[in-house]
């Protein structure tokens, strides 16, 4: 296995036990069914609400590995990968970088929104929009790996092919 993060590059084997493997189904649920992997169109939905999408895995994954406890972050012989430690380098690494330089610039931008302006235009009018869908793009591009590495370890056929592509 080998996800680039950024920051960080993981690269090794990991040889997930049964808990983890069903940890590993949880969030990759989580993961294919969120903006996290699933496109956001240049027209299509509020940035806001991508990066409210984004945060809520921070809760989901904290709430995955307290429900498996200690058995999906335990050692493994030679210097394997465990889940733990793959779960908090996606938070940690890939998504925590993104939300902490974007969520408050665009919190600035939308304290400006005057009274009478929907939320989406102006969203739209942001001189940082388009830069804030790239970011969001890159991290797609990370989180979609790290979603097909789920995948492998559940022992399922990736579900990306049914998570439409970028128009």
């Amino acid at each position: 296995m080998k996800l680039n993060l950024r920051i960080l590059e993981i690269s090794g084997t990991w040889e997930p036990n049964d808990a983890e493997r069903r940890a590993a189904w949880e969030l990759y649920v989580e993961l294919v069914t969120r903006v996290s992997v699933v496109p956001l169109r240049e027209n299509d939905g509020l940035l806001r609400e991508a990066l409210g999408s984004l945060y809520s895995l921070f809760s989901t994954t904290r709430e995955v590995l307290r429900k498996y406890g200690p058995e999906v972050a335990e050692p493994k012989k030679n210097g394997q990968y465990n889940f733990g430690y793959l779960a908090v380098a996606m938070l940690n690494y890939g998504i925590r970088p993104l939300l902490a330089s974007w969520h408050p610039a665009l919190e600035d931008w939308e304290t400006q929104r005057p009274a009478d302006r929907s939320r989406h235009d102006h969203e739209k009018s942001w001189s940082r929009a388009s830069e804030l869908r790239n970011a969001l793009r890159d991290t797609r591009n990370i989180l979609t790996a790290y979603a097909d590495l789920l995948a492998s370890a559940c022992g399922v056929p990736n579900l990306l092919a049914a998570v439409p592509g970028d128009e």
